[in-house]
């Protein structure tokens, strides 16, 4: 990975080139990047201790409703991330709303999105440990510092194009771990007189319902509400994956195969899993993942298994890292430090990669007091789950002609709204943690369409903005770069 973060170094000459990879990136490779940036070893840490402890609705509340999402993104937002960078000539997801509609609306969702991902990569962190420390014994405080220190080296080196090359390798690593696993838990079953195809009766009872009481089907639908905005562009980092490709056609292309991924692959990926409580017993769940690699494979394909996981989490956060020092780069810093309006391009491409650092040593801080914080599950799925949507609502929908109209009062009442129901359901009543997601989301979104329809205080650049958005260009019309 670090050999891969010095050859991409070299593909980088300026600060396009560091955070939108040039627009050069072809679909195929920015397909399998949006994909292996969705998901870190959380899936084997947090994810696989659902599945250990309700079964199958591990996937079909966390994996489905990914592949659902991408594939509604595919048409509604992947052509139009890449419209921005070709015709407003953008490097950061944040970057238009300037325009679209006013520098504190920017700022505002800028600073609050940019904390809420140093919680989020602290989570990946804090994952990827506990499975170090239970793979091979190094201290969760060790596991972060590694993880995160290899991260650094070859993010801040290659910018967009050493995520996704890496992200291609642990592509491949990955599978060759999964498909270990799967033969080695297959043999386990087998010595029990089961198989992949019978074991489901065999299961806890619960085990194969696609919803329980924890995540009634509400919280599917709405799930699959919240990551159409967050895998679409809420994350910003997947945002970057559209604007690196060459054309609106190659950024749709992108999005249809991240949802044929996640689609299938997490099936792969948690065979293993479902049928875990038929042949190991932890005491924590989120560590059955761990123990069932070290129960039924050997210390090669273990170590295979290893690097997958590590790998893969570290591709995930360099993508975020990157995605953050777009942001604070291009909307922040302009707008707080006067200098920064009349950067070079070295200049820029400078201080993305400082601001990298910075972004990665906040994360490693808070990575090493994540139990303290409610563990990592709490972290992903009530934290970021429910706070991703009142911060992409604006930024989403305000690329989308219906909602042409809608300015910055709007936008910010809605992001408001969003965070204060989040407060009172999480804080204050104490709700559980299906309501406490669901809501900050459908509060942003009621807020945003209802107060939007009266207040209708656009600014006049809206209207030529979501216009452009909705189609491709004319061959003769020029780039607004």
């Amino acid at each position: 990975m670090i050999a891969i973060g010095v050859w991409a170094h070299r593909q980088v000459s300026n600060a396009a080139d560091y955070f939108t990879a040039g627009g050069k990136m072809p679909w195929w490779l920015a397909g399998i990047s949006h994909h292996m940036s969705g998901y870190s070893a959380v899936v084997f840490v947090a994810y696989a201790g659902v599945a250990y402890d309700q079964g199958i609705v591990s996937y079909v509340v966390f994996m489905f409703p990914l592949a659902v999402a991408t594939g509604i993104g595919a048409f509604l937002f992947a052509p139009k991330w890449n419209r921005l960078r070709s015709r407003y000539d953008i490097a950061s997801p944040l970057e238009y709303l300037a325009a679209r509609f006013n520098v504190p609306t920017q700022q505002v969702l800028a600073w609050s999105g940019s904390l809420l991902k140093i919680f989020d990569v602290a989570a990946k962190w804090s994952a990827v440990a506990l499975l170090l420390d239970k793979f091979v014994g190094v201290p969760l405080v060790w596991g972060v510092i590694i993880t995160a220190g290899v991260t650094l080296l070859y993010c801040t080196a290659g910018g967009l194009w050493a995520d996704a090359l890496t992200e291609l390798g642990q592509f491949v690593i990955q599978g060759l771990a999964a498909f270990a696993m799967l033969v080695a838990v297959g043999s386990a079953l087998s010595a029990r007189g089961l198989n992949y195809l019978d074991f489901w009766g065999a299961l806890p009872e619960g085990h194969t319902d696609p919803t329980t009481s924890e995540y009634p089907m509400y919280f599917v639908i709405v799930y699959i509400l919240v990551k159409t905005f967050e895998y679409n562009g809420g994350m910003w980092n997947l945002a970057q994956r559209y604007l690196a490709t060459p054309s609106s056609t190659q950024a749709r292309n992108t999005a249809l195969l991240s949802s044929f991924l996640y689609l299938v692959w997490p099936i792969v990926l948690m065979l293993p899993m479902f049928a875990a409580p038929l042949l190991v017993e932890v005491e924590k769940s989120q560590d059955v993942y761990a123990q069932m690699a070290l129960d039924f494979l050997p210390a090669g394909l273990l170590g295979l298994v290893l690097v997958g996981v590590f790998s893969h989490t570290m591709a995930m956060a360099a993508s975020d890292a990157n995605a953050i020092s777009a942001v604070m780069t291009r909307d922040v810093l302009p707008n707080v430090w006067k200098r920064a309006k009349n950067f070079t391009d070295q200049q820029a491409l400078r201080t993305g990669r400082y601001l990298t650092v910075i972004f990665v040593l906040l994360s490693v801080i808070i990575a090493i007091n994540a139990e303290n914080l409610g563990g990592v599950l709490s972290i992903i799925v009530t934290w970021v789950g429910a706070l991703i949507g009142p911060i992409s609502i604006p930024m989403m929908l305000g690329m989308l002609r219906p909602f042409r109209h809608v300015g910055p009062t709007t936008a910010l009442i809605s992001w408001g709204g969003g965070l204060l129901s989040y407060a009172l359901t999480k804080y204050a009543w104490h709700l559980n943690d299906a309501i406490t997601v669901v809501t900050p989301v459908l509060v942003s979104l009621v807020l945003f369409v209802g107060i939007g329809a009266v207040l209708r205080d656009a600014p006049a650049a809206a209207e030529e903005i979501t216009e452009k958005l909705a189609r491709d260009a004319d061959p003769a019309e020029p780039s607004r770069a």
